[in-house]
């Protein structure tokens, strides 16, 4: 579903993404005189890095002051910066010059929305200042209710719902507009899928629906509708929603409230849809344009975060998750979110404390737990991740398919601190809960190689975790290395290669090809690979060994490790 929204919105909306991408790409001839701010700027935007492209730009400006590309980008950069007021000023000398911008005209007609100004967004999008026909037709619609015209916003909505591509737009946002003045059960009947066939709600539309239900005195099919679409994995504000509902509380519509909200969904819609599928830096503007709007709009606030996160922009991630409020259902999800923007700007200890505080403040959320675990994991506190994981493991009172992953981490701290018992049956319970999980099969089978132990059963097991994953250069790795450690040479080899084809820097799996060349006589060979090896700076002792055996072969290094000798191993097949 999100891909045939992305795909409608793209046929529709202008090549904006270019426009974004090339605005910043030549240095017009007029700028020659703000070279440096110029320069210094693009380069600080094409790191994403939008609080010193806007300084920068800023500068530029002062220097060359009707120069539409630096202006252009100066809206960019402020939008993303989410400063709605400094990009629609900008925009409005960027017009006063006569240029024409959809970046300009995202940011007038947000301002206009922000100071109410409905009868000028109608007036400025019927005369031309467009971003593309789907947004402009739902903020004329928006605009129209605000303005106190009802029946021009259906007018609207309805010549949305009527647009091949884009019905399902139109009827959900005439769908909360009739919410907005109080006519639930014309919503109801939209959103039900009466009206004009199904509509496929994203979770805001869950709970969007759920609320018009409740105000209909309908919570029992408000609770049946939240659980025949998320089932038992609610979140927590999913959760909340459930809880009030079977408590018998009426659920205020608050999805959208007025018309200011109304418009900042249209943008966190088109941010949703357009996430993953779009350049990470022209979808961030959706969300934050959404924001700015309405500052406690928590899923344009979590989607910014994330979306600055992937552009490396960890401590305006950090800062937008600071957004959100303690008693939040989301706040757990911001928090873990701020602990990983942390860690990725290397504030390790940092990030180990904000999640070590949320589980003292939500200690019945198994997630919280999990994510600590495994934070303490990376840093190789095994005994400290053990703890957690059983925090975690104890919440959860009969364990289903979703707890796998639980047991499945703690087996992999428990091996790492040599309780092989416990990480074994760890490892095998995971596998009871989710069969034929290709992770926990090529994990324990690995362990078995490594061990010298059940080499059969993991070689069953890793091969079915290749059937599961036949491009995971790490599972055809072990399926080569148990075919290497039962003498199977020639299999190996295959196998092997392969892995290599799919990791080609991995050290280990290149020191594996090398043993596997060596066993089967090509000795050539089989010193390229260790020495690739070697270029891929694996750990000391691994390279120790490596070292090792580009002196005096393998046959040698498993005769001083006390381990039999190619020669005298089981024969291939």
């Amino acid at each position: 579903m999100r891909e045939a929204i992305f795909v409608a919105i793209r046929n529709i909306l202008p090549a904006a993404t270019a426009l974004f991408l090339g605005a910043q790409a030549i240095l017009p001839a007029q700028a020659q005189g703000v070279a440096g701010s110029y320069l210094a700027a693009r380069q600080a935007s094409s790191n994403s890095d939008f609080r010193i492209a806007a300084d920068y730009f800023a500068r530029a400006i002062i220097a060359d002051p009707r120069n539409p590309v630096l202006m252009e980008n100066a809206i960019l950069a402020y939008i993303s910066l989410g400063d709605g007021d400094r990009a629609a000023a900008v925009a409005r000398r960027l017009l006063q010059v006569g240029a024409s911008s959809q970046i300009a005209h995202m940011a007038l007609l947000v301002d206009a929305f922000q100071r109410e100004r409905f009868e000028n967004v109608v007036e400025d999008i019927d005369a031309g200042m467009t971003i593309g026909p789907l947004v402009d037709g739902l903020l004329a619609g928006w605009a129209e209710l605000g303005a106190g015209r009802m029946t021009g916003a259906l007018e609207r909505f309805n010549a949305m719902a009527e647009s091949q591509g884009v019905e399902v737009f139109g009827l959900y946002h005439k769908a909360l507009a009739l919410a907005v003045v109080g006519d639930f059960e014309g919503a109801e009947e939209i959103l039900s899928g009466d009206a004009a066939g199904p509509l496929q709600l994203s979770r805001r539309g869950v709970i969007a629906f759920a609320q018009v239900l409740s105000q209909l005195e309908r919570n029992g099919d408000a609770v049946e509708l939240i659980d025949a679409t998320f089932g038992d994995d609610l979140d927590p504000g999913l959760q909340e929603v459930r809880g009030a509902l079977e408590a018998g509380e009426t659920l205020a519509f608050d999805t959208v409230r007025n018309a200011k909200d109304g418009a900042a969904e249209v943008f966190v819609v088109v941010a949703g849809a357009l996430n993953g599928e779009a350049n990470d830096s022209y979808t961030l503007l959706y969300a934050r344009l959404a924001e700015i709007l309405r500052p406690d709009h928590v899923d344009a606030i979590l989607l910014g975060a994330a979306i600055l996160e992937s552009l490396n922009q960890h401590t305006l991630a950090t800062q937008s998750y600071d957004k959100i409020p303690h008693d939040h259902p989301s706040f757990s999800a911001a928090e873990i979110g701020r602990a990983e923007a942390l860690r990725q700007s290397g504030k390790t200890d940092a990030a180990i404390e904000v999640l070590k505080g949320l589980t003292e403040l939500e200690p019945q959320n198994p997630e919280v737990h999990m994510t600590l675990g495994d934070a303490l994991r990376r840093e190789e506190r095994y005994d400290e991740a053990t703890k957690a994981y059983d925090a975690a493991i104890a919440l959860y009172p009969e364990p289903g398919r979703m707890q796998w992953l639980a047991f499945f981490a703690r087996g992999i701290t428990h091996e790492r601190e040599k309780r092989w018992d416990q990480a074994e049956a760890d490892f095998r319970f995971a596998l009871e809960l989710n069969p034929g999980q290709p992770q926990v099969l090529n994990y324990l089978g690995y362990s078995f190689v490594e061990m010298g132990i059940n080499l059969e059963e993991a070689l069953g097991m890793i091969e079915e975790a290749v059937a599961a994953q036949p491009n995971s250069g790490y599972i055809v790795d072990s399926l080569g290395w148990v075919q290497f450690r039962m003498g199977q040479y020639q299999d190996a080899v295959v196998n092997l290669e392969r892995a290599t084809e799919l990791l080609a820097v991995d050290p280990i799996i290149n020191d594996h090809l090398g043993d596997a060349y060596w066993a089967v006589g090509r000795r050539v060979e089989a010193e390229f690979q260790w020495s690739r090896a070697l270029s891929f700076e694996p750990e000391e002792k691994d390279a120790e060994r490596i070292r090792r055996k580009l002196e005096v072969g393998l046959d040698v290094v498993l005769e001083e490790e006390r381990e039999e000798p190619i020669t005298f191993a089981a024969q291939d097949g």
